[in-house]
């Protein structure tokens, strides 16, 4: 079958459970993955063979799609901040709001210049701190997760971009205390209520590490609470926190930290108008 045809196939088969661009976008995606083919080369070689094995391999990822499967997790990459992570089933994929939560940050660390210590708690695929370090190289970066797993995933993509990041296996709830003092401590915690599942889509219930996603109903800040009381005993002076945040809880986040104490409260919403991140300080 030439890549003409495969397009053509691609399409009949998806066209029931996806938008026509979300079909064309997978499908340059895949062609770039399998074939090496960008965009211009599909155009210009129409009449490129697609070998029986390879055709095997669209035909396993189409059932897959079908199945609302990530295109993230079949490729196995994601890209966050104009830089290619590898992902999987351990870690979250990277959105486009925490990428807004990032530029955030580095647009502060710029002001503040170099030597700046920065913490991520709950870090994932590592797409938090290390976009942080190569934005600011002098920064100090580490970051923790209580998945070893994700963690794995994590070290592996501060190599692959060229980075130096401190990494640690904890679990953030039975913390006591943070070793250090830093300038800037972020997390974007498991905030996705239990009642709010029935909004959540197929392709993230079904693939994405609710671990990393949910928390209980009736204390859906445990997160917010325990990190943010960490944080008042390890910032610096000016140092400030910075949370990713349920769109529907940004009143009660903003009450919680006013309670614990932090001043200088601002809440910010995302490109599509939800309530998302959180910068304050002591």
């Amino acid at each position: 079958m030439n890549i003409k045809s495969l397009k053509t196939n691609f399409f009949t088969e998806l066209q029931t459970i996806q938008e026509d661009s979300e079909i064309e976008s997978f499908f340059f995606i895949l062609t770039e993955f399998l074939h090496n083919l960008k965009r211009i080369d599909v155009s210009l070689h129409p009449d490129f063979e697609v070998s029986e094995s390879d055709l095997e391999k669209w035909n396993t990822i189409i059932s897959e799609l079908k199945n609302e499967k990530p295109i993230q997790y079949i490729t196995g990459e994601a890209w966050f901040y104009g830089l290619r992570f590898e992902v999987n089933e351990n870690t979250l994929i990277p959105r486009p709001e925490t990428e807004e939560l990032v530029e955030w940050i580095v647009d502060g660390l710029k002001i503040k210049g170099k030597g700046q210590r920065v913490l991520d708690i709950g870090t994932g695929s590592g797409c938090i701190p290390i976009a942080l370090k190569k934005e600011i190289p002098s920064a100090q970066v580490s970051a923790i997760d209580v998945s070893e797993k994700a963690l794995e995933m994590a070290r592996k993509n501060a190599i692959n971009n060229d980075v130096e990041i401190n990494f640690t296996h904890q679990n953030i709830l039975e913390t006591e205390s943070l070793d250090e003092k830093y300038d800037i401590i972020v997390s974007n915690p498991p905030y996705v209520r239990n009642l709010e599942k029935q909004e959540i889509k197929k392709n993230v219930l079904d693939f994405e590490p609710h671990l990393a996603l949910f928390v209980d109903d009736y204390d859906a800040l445990l997160f917010y609470r325990k990190i943010a009381q960490l944080a008042l005993k390890s910032l610096s002076p000016n140092g400030k926190l910075f949370f990713e945040i349920n769109q529907y809880l940004g009143e009660e986040t903003v009450e919680l930290l006013t309670k614990l104490g932090f001043k200088n409260i601002e809440l910010r919403k995302d490109f599509v108008g939800n309530d998302r991140m959180i910068c304050c300080c002591l």
